[in-house]
C-alpha cells in the first residue's frame, strides 16, 4: 500500500467542499500490487474503515465520484479499475465485468474490515454484480447505476468516434479541452478542465495522453475500421443477468430520467429479479456527476442499516 506524494489531483477538493458546505475529510491514494505484477489504485476518503465502495464507469476514474464521496461523509474507497486511473492497463485488454470483479475483490480484502455498500455506475455497476456474485461476503448492499445487462452505453457513436479517431496523445491539456467542448462534452470550460485534469497524465516526452485504455484502444479499432472490436466500451456489457440473479444482498437499479435505462429497461430488471428496487433520479447516465447529492442521501441512507447487520463482522 503507497500514498502519491504528489497531491495536486486533490486540488480540487477544497472547493467542491465548500459548495456543498460540508467539511473536507482526509484523502489518499491506495496502491495495491496484484500477484500477476498490476498494480490496482484507489482513492479512501476518511480515516476509519470504509463503508462504501465506489465503481466508476468506462473511461472514468475514481475522481467522478470526488462530489457524492464530499456529499456522502461516509469512509469509502473509490476504486480505480483495471485500465482506467492509476491502476495498470491490462495486456489481453479483457476489462467485462467478469475479469475486473476478482481485482476489486482484492481490494476490499485489503482495505475493508466490513461488508460494504457497493455502487456501480455502468460498467462499475456490472462489475459489483459480478463481484456480488463471486464474494457474497463483501457485499453487503448492491446499487447498480444506470446499467443492466445488454444495454450499449456509447450514445452518440459518432461523436464519440470523432472524439477518439485520434490522436491519442496532445502537446497541452487545454488542446484536448477545446476539443472535448467543441464535440459537446463536458459542461462549463472549468468543470472540462477539471475532468480532462484528472483522466490525463503527462508522459515523459511531455505529451499528454488518457490514462484510460479505452481511448487507445477504440482508436485502434479505428484505424482497423473495426468499430464494433470487443476491447471498445459498447462492448462491455452483454452479460451480466447471471450475475444479478446470483447477487444475495439488496439490489437497488438506480435510473437516471435522462440516461440509458429506460422504463422497460427497469421493468425487465424486476420481472427477473422481484426483489430489486427500483429508484429514478433526474440525472444523466453520469449520476454521480450530474445528480451527486441525490445519489449520496440515497446511499447515505442505507449505510447504517447494512452497517448495523454485520456488526460482528
Amino acid at each position: 500500500m503507497g500514498v502519491a506524494i504528489d497531491n495536486s489531483e486533490f486540488s480540487y477538493l477544497s472547493a467542491q467542499s465548500d459548495a456543498l458546505s460540508v467539511p473536507l475529510p482526509p484523502v489518499e491514494r491506495l496502491t495495491l500490487a496484484l500477484p500477476d505484477g498490476r498494480t490496482l489504485s484507489a482513492l479512501r476518503f476518511g480515516t476509519e474503515a470504509p463503508r462504501v465502495t465506489l465503481l466508476h464507469g468506462a473511461g472514468l476514474n475514481a475522481h467522478t465520484w470526488d462530489t457524492t464521496s464530499l456529499a456522502l461523509r461516509q469512509p469509502l474507497l473509490a476504486i480505480d479499475l483495471a485500465g482506467h486511473g492509476d491502476s495498470s492497463w491490462r495486456a489481453d485488454a479483457d476489462y467485462t465485468p467478469q475479469t475486473l470483479a476478482p481485482d476489486v475483490a482484492a481490494a476490499l480484502d485489503a482495505w475493508t474490515s466490513q461488508p460494504q455498500v457497493v455502487v456501480g455506475q455502468s460498467l462499475g455497476g456490472l462489475t459489483g454484480a459480478a463481484l456480488a456474485a463471486l464474494r457474497p461476503d463483501l457485499v453487503a448492499e448492491l446499487f447498480v447505476v444506470d446499467i443492466t445487462p445488454g444495454i450499449d452505453v456509447s450514445a452518440g457513436p459518432a461523436a464519440l468516434r470523432a472524439f477518439y479517431e485520434g490522436p491519442t496523445d496532445f502537446a497541452t491539456r487545454d488542446e484536448l479541452v477545446t476539443k472535448a467542448m467543441s464535440l459537446g462534452f463536458g459542461g462549463t470550460r472549468p468543470e472540462t478542465e477539471r475532468g480532462v485534469f484528472l483522466n490525463t497524465r503527462v508522459r515523459a516526452d511531455g505529451r499528454v495522453e488518457w490514462k484510460h485504455h479505452f481511448a487507445h484502444l477504440a482508436a485502434q479499432a479505428l484505424a482497423a475500421h473495426d468499430p464494433g472490436s470487443a476491447a471498445t466500451p459498447s462492448a462491455m456489457h452483454e452479460t451480466g443477468w447471471d450475475d444479478l440473479a446470483a447477487v444475495r444482498a439488496p439490489l437497488t437499479l438506480v435510473r437516471a430520467e435522462r440516461g440509458f435505462v429506460s422504463a422497460e429497461d427497469a421493468a425487465e430488471l424486476q420481472r427477473r429479479i422481484p426483489a430489486a428496487r427500483v429508484v429514478v433520479l433526474d440525472a444523466t447516465h453520469n449520476v454521480q456527476e450530474t445528480a451527486p447529492a441525490a445519489l449520496a442521501e440515497l446511499v447515505a441512507s442505507r449505510v447504517d442499516a447494512a452497517a448495523s447487520v454485520h456488526t460482528d463482522i
